[in-house]
């Protein structure tokens, strides 16, 4: 499906007041400005193991050093925190700390490890995808260049591994960073996405309402649900994931950065021409 807009036709009645016209655009990180495990070939090129491995195996030799600890045991440990991490993400839109989901594995495992030794671990595992850096997704420079020529940009995204701080620097070896005005990461805000303090954090920082922003994402649910619940518009990206395309309720579905641009100002054009007797129409939480 080519990109475009999608649902109701803009009314024209006489004597109401246009609603906000869009004025900022907040964008998913992974598979929307980088494309995610991109950086699991090059792992492979230098011999490495691939990240899931790599973390269960840094763990393992941490512990080791200590004392002896079967490789088996200590994977069925980070098995059972990654459960649980992706249980409370799931549920309730929180993304534990890497740290903590480390500690969940050491209590299951009855170990601790020295404080250095554990800030080592920490560092290690928050670094993977800057040392070995995932690719940016083709045409994303140009696109957001020529869009913050227009809108304020924000980045809206959780963090499962690599914190915040590490996922700024990751933009800035892209030269991506410099487009954003803003920033909201899970491990940051305290919740993720759809909750909507994480688009209220991006809201702020930008200074715009949230039914003045519109969001690209490439799950329908945390990027598309999420946002529109908010009384913002959406757009499904699916320049490399379009898994949730046939289920969307997108505002317009876009499979390239090429397009995004002419996307995006079609929809700031059907809003500008909106009546404002339907913007309250929306739910006032995504939890």
């Amino acid at each position: 499906m080519p990109a475009g807009i999608r649902g109701r036709v803009p009314s024209s009645a006489p004597g109401r007041a246009p609603v906000p016209r869009i004025k900022a655009i907040t964008f998913d990180l992974w598979d929307t400005i980088v494309h995610d495990d991109s950086d699991e070939p090059k792992r492979k090129e230098r011999g490495l193991p691939t990240k899931r491995d790599h973390r269960r195996q840094l763990l393992w030799e941490a512990l080791n050093r200590h004392a002896p600890i079967a490789r088996a045991t200590v994977d069925l440990a980070f098995d059972v925190a990654d459960a649980a991490f992706n249980k409370v993400w799931r549920e309730h839109s929180i993304t534990w700390l890497i740290g903590e989901r480390i500690q969940v594995a050491l209590k299951g495992l009855g170990r601790t490890l020295p404080d250095a030794d554990f800030a080592a671990l920490v560092n290690a595992l928050g670094r993977m995808e800057i040392d070995i850096p995932p690719d940016a997704i083709p045409g994303v420079k140009d696109a957001l260049a020529e869009l913050s020529r227009r809108y304020r940009l924000a980045i809206v995204s959780d963090a499962i591994v690599t914190p915040g701080a590490n996922l700024r620097k990751l933009l800035e070896l892209h030269g991506l960073r410099e487009y954003f005005t803003g920033f909201a990461f899970s491990d940051e805000v305290g919740h993720s996405k759809p909750h909507r303090s994480m688009f209220e954090a991006a809201a702020r920082q930008m200074g715009v309402a949230l039914e003045e922003m519109v969001h690209v994402g490439d799950r329908d649910h945390n990027d598309v649900k999420g946002p529109q619940a908010l009384g913002m518009k959406a757009v499904l990206f699916v320049a490399t994931r379009d898994a949730d395309r046939a289920k969307t309720s997108a505002d317009a579905i876009c499979e390239s950065y090429r397009d995004l641009p002419a996307t995006i100002d079609r929809l700031a054009a059907s809003e500008s021409s909106r009546p404002t007797s339907d913007s309250g129409q929306h739910s006032a939480a995504a939890n």
